[in-house]
């Protein structure tokens, strides 16, 4: 919030001076920055509050939220970024002067780099989806920066002023490719889509190691609320189990997928087995044995 909070104030001064429709550009990125930034602290701060009675399941998905909030910014600016460009190239480039552009974007894809760099670390230690979307947010304007940085020095070099908004809506192009991939990922999970395949495959490794114990499984299931991935499956035993020789096959199981699985809830439905369909006496791990 802070590296974002000084470099909207010197991208709009700087902006200003030298009429360059592309630092302005960026300057407007770097605010949604700045307004992305601060939902992602109220999101984590919100995120990792334990489940409570109104929500049993946590409030993992305030992450979700925050990153479908940030994509839609930045649709929005890119919108303006295109208007404000359009502009410029019908009623001619305002573009006074390029030395101090040029100064501030080297300077915002240095500091870009270094914040988001950090934060891409955090997120994939935390597992936050909101983090990480901050952190695309500035990889972006990394690349922004360096694009307005370049094209300023063209027209330095060439004198071809029109060059600047064209840049600006190369910048804006940019933008919104990043946000669609943020939308389409937030809202995969808002959907409660199902976890990726080799974390599913993770678990059944687990499962099969185990499989002279149960008969099988079946309608397994799965989503991600935040950092936490929420699994439901149900496992067949052999009728003549004990509850409680169930249960603790259940907690070693849970145990097992938790070492391997990070930020996992588990729930474990035990069903008997049923000799007609699933052939029970032949299947049973104590008449296998």
């Amino acid at each position: 919030m802070a590296s974002n909070t000084f470099l909207v104030v010197t991208k709009v001064m700087v902006g200003a001076l030298t009429g360059s429709i592309s630092v302005l550009s960026e300057a407007a990125h770097s605010g949604v920055d700045l307004v992305a930034a601060i939902i992602a602290w109220f999101s984590v701060r919100m995120s990792s509050k334990p489940p409570d009675e109104g929500h049993p399941f946590g409030h993992g998905k305030v992450e979700s939220v925050s990153g479908t909030v940030e994509a839609v910014l930045i649709f929005v600016v890119a919108i303006m970024i295109f208007r404000e460009s359009v502009k410029e190239l019908v009623h001619g480039p305002a573009i006074r002067s390029t030395d101090i552009g040029l100064l501030v974007m080297g300077a915002s894809a240095v500091i870009n780099v270094i914040v988001s760099r950090l934060l891409y670390r955090v997120a994939a230690r935390t597992d936050s989806i909101a983090l990480e979307a901050d952190a695309k947010h500035l990889s972006t304007d990394v690349y922004t920066s360096i694009g307005v940085f370049v094209g300023l020095l063209v027209v330095k070099v060439t004198g071809l002023r029109v060059l600047d908004p064209v840049v600006a809506i190369l910048v804006g192009v940019l933008i919104i490719r990043t946000a669609y991939g943020m939308t389409a990922r937030t809202l995969t999970e808002l959907l409660d889509a199902k976890l990726p395949d080799q974390e599913k495959r993770r678990v059944e490794l687990i499962l099969s190691e185990h499989y002279k114990e149960f008969v099988g499984f079946h309608k397994f299931r799965s989503r991600k609320s935040g950092s936490t991935r929420h699994i439901d499956l149900h496992l067949v035993v052999c009728r003549d189990r004990s509850v409680g020789s169930a249960h603790e096959l259940c907690d070693h199981l849970e145990a097992d997928i938790k070492s391997t699985i990070p930020s996992v809830s588990l729930t474990i439905h035990v069903e008997p087995c049923r000799i007609e369909a699933d052939r029970c006496e032949d299947e049973c791990p104590e008449k296998r044995a």
